[in-house]
């Protein structure tokens, strides 16, 4: 939750890209990140993978206005609109793309190799038909923001309530490593994005932040298994909160432009 999606990435820098306002190969540099390469597969029109600079050309030739994120989980097909056979393949990356205009998206499918600390990273992209209708429980970024801010309080509330490493030097440390990623890299959304779009993906990343060092200081305060139970329990919508948000935030170049907005 807290890392940037790779759907992310190429939704955002394949909407900036195919809306001329960034050049073809520092869209495709920006999509691959720390990654080694990134290929597609499956283009109609193409026998075999081919280079993201070619694909997202392709994928504008074949009717593309623009690029969503879906980031579904079990029982929950955020983004997402069929059919089941992409929607399958979704869920198990626990992300996808979906292109507007173009009855298309891509879902990642990554390998990687090496040793520790030197762990080579490629990703294949799949392409597949998916069906043209609404996202699935996509919010306005209105609603998001909202929605973020009182999700916020509540995960603080359940950190405090269950002393889950709601403060301290683990806490603390993560919020660290987090501020740092975020000042190496300011440009959380490509150019042409909304200021509100960042804004509450900015939100919606601190708010996974919280989550995560919720579940990775172990048992903390709480030493029942109920009140174990309890702290994910109390977690789940929140988290939930923030993967709506993060879509809100990706998909807001495409809702804007549809409302006439650029």
């Amino acid at each position: 939750m807290l890392s940037e999606p790779r759907s992310g990435r190429l939704a955002s820098w394949g909407n900036a890209l195919l809306a001329g306002f960034v050049a073809p190969d520092d869209a495709a540099l920006a999509i691959v990140g720390e990654d080694a390469v990134h290929r597609v597969e499956g283009l109609p029109g193409e026998s075999g993978p081919v280079g993201l600079t070619l694909a997202l050309g392709r994928l504008r030739t074949l009717g593309a206005t623009g690029l969503r994120v879906a980031l579904p989980a079990p029982g929950h097909p955020l983004g997402l609109s069929g059919p089941p056979e992409f929607n399958a393949r979704a869920l198990d990356a626990e992300e996808a793309v979906v292109c507007q205009g173009a009855a298309l998206g891509l879902v990642p499918e990554v390998y990687e190799a090496g040793p520790a600390g030197d762990v080579h990273v490629d990703v294949l992209w799949h392409c597949l038909p998916v069906r043209e209708a609404p996202p699935a429980d996509v919010p306005s970024l209105g609603e998001a923001e909202r929605e973020l801010a009182e999700a916020l309080r509540d995960a603080t509330a359940v950190l405090s309530r269950l002393d889950v490493a709601g403060s301290g030097p683990v806490a603390e440390a993560a919020v660290d490593a987090y501020r740092a990623r975020a000042e190496r890299g300011r440009e959380v959304l490509a150019p042409g994005y909304p200021p509100r779009a960042v804004r509450v993906l900015e939100l919606a990343q601190r708010v996974g932040l919280l989550i995560s060092v919720a579940h990775e200081s172990g048992h903390g305060g709480a030493m029942s298994a109920s009140e174990m139970a309890a702290r994910s329990e109390a977690l789940r919508p929140v988290e939930r909160t923030a993967r709506r948000a993060q879509v809100a935030a990706y998909n807001a170049f495409v809702e804007e432009r549809e409302r006439g907005g650029r």
